[in-house]
């Protein structure tokens, strides 16, 4: 790693092929792309550590994950997911110590309705549903037969960086085009799945941030698909693991990092090409490639030349709708989760199963009682002091309410909020933490926007429904990158959508079309 400011006494300029905006997970998995391709590659990040949400915070004795609830499509050493044979291409792998994530999901609506523990593996979700649910194994089976096929597609798509063939499609993947335009729950309903088994399996789809009345059932069933088949999986030391093992990946490729080093603008010429990127001290940096592992909101709004931003690329933008925006409750607990009855590690609690009635009460404040919770203790004991436990409660607000909030009651809604989660987590789960608490700390989503430059503090990207779904994004790759030659996006808001595995998975794309595009120049 080379530090800016000896960088800018040794040398005064140095010409990149490609700079990175953002250290997060996408910005990180692309960079090690670009310089796997061969070319040199700056990585700019305004803080002073990798990996923007991916990161962890110490409170007295404890240190949080401060987002990562699980890894998914990670699999094991011998039958490893598609995540983990990235992280073994990237070079990370063995740079970081993985543990298991003991059972898929624990349900619980406080309508009463549904208390059910959900376990990892096919056969056996299969088998705990057909309890749960009577005769519902023919359409779970049927289920899972269609997600097989919608995987093996889209890992094909990923193989060919988006330039699949339409024949080779409709030939080996038939059922993944005839679902394509279809939501979970039109596909279930077209299975005939029991509705109390459509409600206990739609309980992941908090983490898309999209009810199951507008969600793509491909991204949905892709989600679950690699959940259930390959287990989940966390780093011990946190996502933070995974930032430094890409952080020291990166120095070993060659590639430059420069922390507290923010950019400020993305330079281009009379022709609307990228000739640099500007950081905040005044300090400009030669390339005509730049990938963003921020917002194009951001990008668009602010940071490309005003004489360069269209209207094809306002207008594409601002037709797009933010997805959830985060808040979220970490707890150090001065007792062990056996002795707190904590018995899982990932619960899901919802006022109704109902996905458009949850999304819709969760758009308020007020209403939104929804918390997706995790006690890492459960998977990992020694994540904490002998005798503690750790949890981390978040829910998502589907609109700007939070910035209803005035300066003067901020920190009351704060507490509002926490106070909510923790009584809705005690009152239906029977387990007494309120006494045990020794640290409190609250992220709302105006932390998140002040951290990372998220607007209104979006932690989810931009919704992936209707005509922004998964599908269409994927197939839209090569309209989107002309839209700004030079320019492509990372992270949450790319071309995957939200959540670790996609952000990973959009840093490999973009940093591998990338480097097809200098590929392309050169010839």
């Amino acid at each position: 790693m080379i530090c800016k400011e000896v960088f800018m006494e040794t040398q005064n300029t140095k010409r990149y092929d490609v700079v990175v905006i953002g250290a997060g997970n996408g910005g990180l998995t692309a960079a090690i792309r670009v310089l796997q391709g061969g070319y040199s590659c700056l990585l700019l990040e305004k803080h002073n550590l990798p990996g923007g949400f991916a990161t962890s915070f110490k409170r007295g004795r404890f240190e949080f994950e401060a987002s990562l609830h699980e890894l998914n499509d990670f699999g094991s050493p011998t039958e490893p997911g598609d995540i983990r044979t990235l992280f073994r291409d990237l070079g990370v792998e063995d740079k970081i110590d993985w543990i298991r994530i003991p059972e898929a999901y624990h349900l619980i609506t406080t309508d009463k309705k549904y208390d059910c523990e959900m376990p990892f593996g096919v056969e056996a979700f299969i088998d705990k549903m057909e309890q749960y649910v009577p005769g519902s194994r023919k359409s779970m089976t049927e289920f899972f037969e269609l997600c097989n096929e919608v995987r093996d597609a889209q890992t094909y798509s990923n193989s060919v960086n988006g330039n699949t063939d339409s024949d080779y499609m409709k030939s080996h993947f038939p059922n993944f085009i005839k679902a394509g335009s279809y939501s979970v729950n039109e596909v279930l309903d077209a299975l005939k799945m029991p509705k109390a088994a459509q409600d206990i399996l739609n309980a992941y789809w908090c983490y898309l941030g999209v009810d199951c009345d507008r969600l793509s059932f491909l991204h949905y069933g892709s989600m679950v698909i690699r959940y259930i088949t390959r287990d989940a999986w966390m780093p011990k030391m946190r996502s933070h693991e995974i930032s430094l093992a890409m952080d020291a990946r990166i120095r070993e490729l060659g590639g430059d990092i420069w922390y507290h080093s923010e950019a400020a603008s993305i330079l281009t010429d009379a022709n609307r090409a990228i000739t640099g990127v500007q950081l905040t001290d005044g300090t400009v940096i030669e390339t005509r490639h730049v990938i963003a592992n921020c917002a194009p909101h951001l990008v668009f709004g602010k940071m490309l030349d005003k004489k360069s931003v269209t209207e094809a690329q306002v207008r594409a933008t601002n037709a797009r709708t933010f997805a959830g925006r985060g808040f979220t409750l970490f707890l150090g607990l001065n007792k062990s989760a056996e002795e707190l009855g904590i018995k899982s590690h990932n619960y899901f609690i919802y006022d109704t199963a109902d996905t458009a009635k949850q999304y819709d009460l969760m758009r308020k404040v007020s209403t939104n009682h929804a918390q997706a919770t995790v006690c890492l203790n459960n998977a990992y004991p020694e994540c904490s002091p002998e005798g503690t436990c750790m949890m981390y409660f978040t829910t998502l607000i589907m609109s700007d309410d939070w910035g209803n909030v005035s300066e003067t009651d901020y920190f009351k809604a704060k507490d509002r909020l926490a106070e909510d989660m923790i009584n809705v987590f005690e009152r239906e789960t029977g387990c007494k933490i309120r006494d045990a608490i020794e640290e409190i700390a609250v992220a709302s989503p105006t932390t998140y926007a002040r951290y990372c430059g998220h607007p209104e503090g979006v932690i989810y990207g931009y919704e992936t429904a209707g005509w922004d779904s998964l599908m269409p994004r994927m197939m839209m790759m090569k309209e989107d990158a002309a839209l700004c030659p030079g320019l492509r996006f990372a992270g949450g808001y790319a071309m995957r959508s939200s959540g670790y595995s996609s952000a990973y998975v959009s840093g490999d794309l973009s940093g591998r079309q990338t480097v097809g595009d200098l590929k392309k120049e050169a010839q």
